[in-house]
């Protein structure tokens, strides 16, 4: 903790001496500490006094379902995942709410008080993943193409048996796991360490992370018949499919082959072709879901 007291936010993603410490293991008892460090200070009291939302309703329902027990214990206890929710929608009204929402908050509050775990929210927000939830944005549809490349280099057949012979949309496999940031999918140790290294790393990680989950299920999802069994079992692997602990996890995950700066200049580049394609749609024509993502 003495080096994270030492950086300023800003510069510690850029810190050599941090990502050894991430890599090594960040102790449980300080890992909301060593997160916040990647965050900012802010007036959570007042955002809750602002109180409900459009989507309250929504969020309430979907913390009681009975998958997501754990969320509910949290929200009685104090306002928990609603709450920080409601503060966070209060403060940024053009965010669309998704059901990956209350997994990311809830995990946060399994480590952090509320309001560190507020700010360490924000900051992992605007810093990665707020694209995914802007109204009108297309980053996921991006994110999601780009991912499709990344497995058709990786592991041809499971490319061609997923997205071709299973015609599976790429969207579908991606945005369960971009926006909870693969709560619900990893076990509690393989997801800790893999934020850890996402805090540090970026998007570029989280396709790292699936492509290794799908080398984790190979074998299963070329015997798959149907869609739903194939998503099931990415985003849901069985545990015994997984390495036996997560440090061997880890290295798994940094053997698959993918540049990092590759995936950030193709984002880059795919972002504007797609803009400059919505900007050429006629006035008035409805372009939603009709976007044709351009070759890289």
């Amino acid at each position: 903790m003495n080096l994270l007291s030492t950086s300023v936010p800003s510069q510690a993603r850029k810190s050599k001496k941090i990502r050894k410490l991430l890599l090594d293991g960040v102790p449980a008892s300080v890992r909301y500490m060593v997160w916040s460090t990647f965050s900012f200070p802010g007036v959570y009291p007042q955002l809750c006094k602002r109180g409900r939302v459009p989507a309250s309703e929504v969020i309430e329902r979907e913390v009681g379902r009975g998958e997501l027990g754990q969320l509910r214990v949290l929200s009685d206890a104090g306002g928990g995942v609603v709450q920080l929710l409601q503060a966070y929608l209060n403060m940024v009204p053009d965010i669309q709410y998704t059901p990956g929402l209350p997994h990311i908050v809830g995990q946060l509050l399994l480590l952090a008080p509320e309001e560190d775990a507020f700010w360490i929210f924000i900051s992992i927000m605007d810093t990665h993943i707020r694209p995914y939830f802007s109204s009108g944005s297309i980053q996921m549809e991006v994110d999601s193409a780009l991912f499709s490349r990344a497995l058709e280099v990786n592991d041809a057949q499971v490319a061609k048996k997923l997205l071709v012979d299973m015609g599976i949309n790429p969207n579908a496999i991606c945005q369960p796991w971009f926006t909870s940031l693969f709560v619900g999918c990893l076990p509690a140790e393989y997801l800790t360490r893999t934020w850890d290294l996402f805090l540090y790393d970026g998007i570029p990680f989280l396709f790292r992370v699936g492509l290794a989950i799908v080398s984790f299920v190979r074998r299963q999802l070329l015997n798959c018949t149907s869609e739903e069994t194939a998503l099931s079992l990415l985003h849901r692997p069985p545990p015994l499919t997984l390495p036996p602990s997560p440090e061997n996890y880890l290295s798994f995950v940094y053997s698959i082959k993918l540049k990092d700066d590759d995936v950030k200049k193709q984002r880059i580049k795919m972002e504007a072709q797609v803009k400059r394609q919505t900007q050429q749609q006629p006035r008035g024509a409805n372009t939603a879901g009709s976007i044709s993502l351009p070759r890289v």
